[in-house]
């Protein structure tokens, strides 16, 4: 795999424990795949479909991230814990801009 294509993302578990996960930048995934592939603890119940909020994730880093849908919107209206930084990691869509994130999960 080309290291052009993979960048390092920093997740902060429910315990506080921090994980420095790579991630490839070509495969299409978003970061709530990512996560659940180094068996971190997120859901995922509705499969990456915005329409269950179990991934949901506080952004800490200052990346630009493409502004939240209407779906994604809606669910977070519906979901706890809710901050101005929270996003559904599930619409986080990776690409070489994001090497660097930084992210907490929520608490469920």
């Amino acid at each position: 795999m080309d290291d052009n294509n993979i960048i390092k993302i920093s997740v902060t578990d429910r315990d506080g424990k921090q994980h420095l996960l790579e991630a490839p930048t070509d495969m299409n995934l978003n970061l709530m795949e990512i996560i659940k592939a180094h068996e971190l603890p997120v859901e995922g119940t509705c499969g990456g479909m915005a329409l269950c909020a179990s991934c949901h994730c506080y952004v800490e880093s200052d990346h630009e991230l493409k502004a939240a849908s209407d779906d994604e919107e809606d669910m977070l209206d519906q979901a706890f814990y809710v901050e101005d930084n929270s996003r559904l990691s599930c619409q986080i869509k990776l690409n070489n801009e994001l090497d660097g994130l930084s992210i907490q999960l929520a608490p469920v």
